[in-house]
């Protein structure tokens, strides 16, 4: 990413990666030994480049701190009693993301469809949700395989 590039995207996380209770995100695990709060991080950054690379236009502000808050969920999902995780947490990291932000309708529908298709019918609506969903499946594969 070039350097003008990588500055705006440190710009707009910065907005988001110590706010709320996103640091808490660092105490669960998402993938091997990711943290969540480091998966999301690689998922906002993919995102952006993503969008770089494809010269999508979209709202940078928007897609980052979606991307940030995309797994907001705030639990151990390895250990989580009830629903399965997959189809749960999209709605718990919303809600989560809710009380500590204020959210854009685009932020929303990136954090609530971000697991489509396992989640049907929470299907993203903007640029942005698609974009987010595309880069977590890449980061999460990739955590998956090559980061035990």
């Amino acid at each position: 990413m070039k350097a003008e590039k990588q500055e705006a995207f440190l710009q707009l996380i910065d907005q988001v990666k110590d706010a709320g209770r996103t640091q808490e995100m660092k105490n669960f695990t998402q993938h091997g030994r990711i943290s969540t709060y480091y998966h999301c991080y690689s998922v906002a950054e993919t995102s952006f480049r993503l969008k770089e690379f494809l010269h999508i236009r979209v709202s940078e502000e928007e897609l980052i701190r979606g991307a940030m808050l995309h797994d907001y969920f705030l639990y151990d999902w390895h250990s989580h009693e009830g629903p399965l995780h997959g189809f749960y947490h999209p709605t718990a990291a919303l809600s989560n993301a809710k009380e500590d932000f204020e959210l854009t309708k685009k932020e929303q529908n990136i954090i609530y469809s971000h697991m489509w298709p396992l989640t049907i019918t929470k299907v993203p609506r903007c640029r942005e949700a698609w974009i987010v969903s595309i880069a977590d499946k890449i980061v999460s594969t990739k955590e998956t395989l090559f980061q035990r």
